[in-house]
């Protein structure tokens, strides 16, 4: 009995959908670069509901004819390529004709669309794969692609959506990416009738500065190079840009975004010596190469991209970078250029009038002067009846006896070293560590650590305890915030406002900061409310016990002690004793060790 048979065309349709559209970004993505290769000048994007109910992208683009609109939907149908060996000399970004058909069998699309040379346009309905209508219209010229109900026929695939608020960070990323290659193309996304973003035909270096703020723009170095293998264009962020987390990174090749770990590397590289390997700069780079040394059919989704000169490409990145670190001297150089400088120092002759000679100084000494008949210093003169002021006091006093449970002998117990005595006597090192003996060896403190953990815990007990007051800023501040950080940014203004920020919308990612919680007045609001923001993205739950966690911790990282600042031992001794004081004294609020006891045992063998 014959047990294998073909699929019916439908279901091999949303099988392979599962490759291409994988979310309501993956339809934005495909439509985008549809109307970029269609030659607009103007692409508008509106979503409704993140993308689960509405997606509409219009152009006015070249269109299409009746015939071509519906050979779109077909699968493998395209424009793009005519043979096997166009795909190695690709100048569009698509080619696979995968898009239409992948979006129409999990969806219910219609286009409208109209050529320069034709009098009417053409009406096209599709559900689920199959064309439902196909009629004369009389719309603008270009296309007009409305997609809903994404995966209306597919319902395990909707319900692993995400929230709206992830599904639309994920469509505003894949907006920035084709916005950010073609920056001469005027783009609008609108998401549930709130107009996000307008970008204006600018230069590349504008539309960065646009989309991810000015501060960011302001840092950017220019990197330019052409060799034969490939010419590189584009900026790198200064030193002083690099950020633990968040760096904007964009490679693109050929007017088409991608992934590549490998070049990601030789940048890194390149600031080696300029920043902690922990820490990432923003780059966005332009490759352009021979189609023919490039592989762009790996994935359907062509974010994945093979190089015929991968290593050589590699250090003309590297070199590239460093070139625009110097020439901007980011770093140090030596310039051995010596054109048309003098070859020798000038030498005088008699011919010439020669310098005035130089004298040594002459020093001035006073000879009447006698340091033994100087005046002699003043003396306050002791009151008498001085005695009458210690009447009471017991001469054979003795100092109070410390208390038994203290939360510092709890914590020594904790490390398993109960009855230990620490020394009233402190030792700093460098500037940065307390050293004081106790029984079991040498106890060696983080002094900015210890701060923040005791500055943090007053900070908690203050938000928890207090009620939500604002304090009015006299001059408000304006945040800038890039538009893949407004979603997550709405999500969390009831949370913000409860703790006592007044914030309100300027449009275009801009906000207008009017009030701090009262008693923090002294924060950067534009600082804590980023430093929130990167810390939520990471969490993505738990929102207002973050945001008040965040918040207590940077205003604790920001007034606790510097390291190298030298203190006294009352300063010492009242950082030591607030320490442990508190529940948790040997870990800061993000984890890291305060407290480290170094064994007597260990001493002794170094010196055995």
């Amino acid at each position: 009995m014959d047990i294998i048979h073909l699929l019916p065309d439908s279901v091999a349709n949303q099988i392979a959908a599962g490759e291409v559209i994988q979310r309501p970004s993956s339809v934005i993505k495909e439509l985008l670069e549809n109307a970029v290769d269609a030659g607009a000048e103007r692409i508008d994007v509106v979503v409704v509901d993140a993308g689960r109910t509405t997606i509409q992208v219009i152009d006015d683009g070249k269109g299409m004819s009746e015939t071509d609109a519906r050979l779109a939907f077909e699968r493998h149908a395209t424009s793009k390529i005519q043979q096997a060996s166009d795909l190695f000399r690709l100048s569009t970004m698509g080619f696979r004709g995968e898009a239409l058909p992948s979006i129409a069998a999990v969806a219910q699309v219609t286009l409208r669309t109209h050529t320069l040379d034709s009098e009417l346009g053409t009406c096209l309905t599709i559900e689920g794969g199959r064309v439902t209508s196909q009629e004369v219209d009389n719309c603008p010229i270009g296309s007009n692609f409305l997609v809903q109900n994404l995966f209306f026929n597919v319902p395990a695939r909707r319900k692993f959506l995400k929230s709206n608020q992830t599904e639309l960070s994920n469509i505003i990323q894949e907006f920035e990416r084709v916005a950010l290659v073609n920056p001469a193309i005027r783009f609008t996304l609108t998401h549930d009738e709130h107009l996000l973003s307008t970008l204006s035909p600018e230069s590349p270096k504008q539309r960065i500065a646009t989309l991810f703020g000015k501060k960011l723009g302001e840092q950017l170095l220019t990197v330019e190079v052409e060799t034969t293998l490939c010419k590189i264009a584009g900026f790198v962020g200064k030193p002083e840009s690099a950020r633990k987390k968040g760096a904007r990174q964009f490679f693109f090749i050929n007017g088409r975004y991608m992934r590549h770990p490998y070049f990601h590397r030789a940048v890194q590289e390149a600031f080696a010596e300029l920043i902690s390997p922990t820490e990432q700069v923003p780059y966005f780079l332009y490759l352009e190469v021979d189609p023919s040394t490039i592989d762009v059919n790996i994935h359907p989704t062509k974010t994945e991209i093979k190089f015929e000169n991968e290593v050589a490409i590699w250090q003309i990145i590297q070199a590239a970078v460093k070139e625009a670190l110097g020439r901007f001297n980011a770093v140090p150089t030596i310039d051995f250029d010596v054109e048309g400088r003098p070859s020798d120092m000038p030498v005088y002759n008699d011919a010439v009038e020669r310098p005035a000679p130089m004298h040594a100084p002459r020093p001035v000494v006073n000879p009447e002067y006698n340091p033994f008949k100087a005046t002699p210093p003043h003396r306050a003169e002791i009151p008498a009846g001085w005695e009458a002021l210690y009447d009471g006091v017991e001469s054979d006093s003795q100092p109070l006896a410390p208390a038994v449970d203290t939360p510092a002998l709890q914590f020594e117990e904790q490390l398993g070293m109960s009855d230990i005595e620490r020394s009233v006597q402190h030792y700093q090192y460098r500037g940065q560590y307390i050293v004081t003996e106790v029984r079991s060896g040498l106890m060696l403190i983080d002094q900015h650590r210890a701060h923040t953990r005791i500055l943090y815990n007053r900070y908690r007990d203050y938000l928890d305890g207090q009620p939500s007051i604002s304090q009015g800023l006299l001059f408000p501040e304006v945040l800038q915030l890039p538009l893949s950080d407004v979603p997550l940014f709405e999500a969390v203004q009831n949370g913000l406002k409860a703790l006592g920020f007044e914030i309100s919308s300027l449009g275009g990612g801009s906000y207008s900061i009017q009030g701090m919680p009262a008693g923090f007045e002294g924060a950067d609001p534009q600082k804590l409310l980023g430093e929130m923001l990167e810390a939520l993205k990471v969490k993505g739950q738990g929102m207002e016990a973050e945001l008040y966690h965040r918040m207590a911790l940077t205003l604790a990282r920001n007034a606790a002690i510097p390291g190298g600042q030298v203190l006294s031992q009352q300063e010492m001794e009242s950082l030591v004793d607030h320490l442990f004081q508190l529940p948790e004294p040997n870990y800061t609020p993000d984890g890291k060790v305060i407290v480290v006891i170094y064994p007597h045992e260990n001493l002794e063998k170094l010196f055995k």
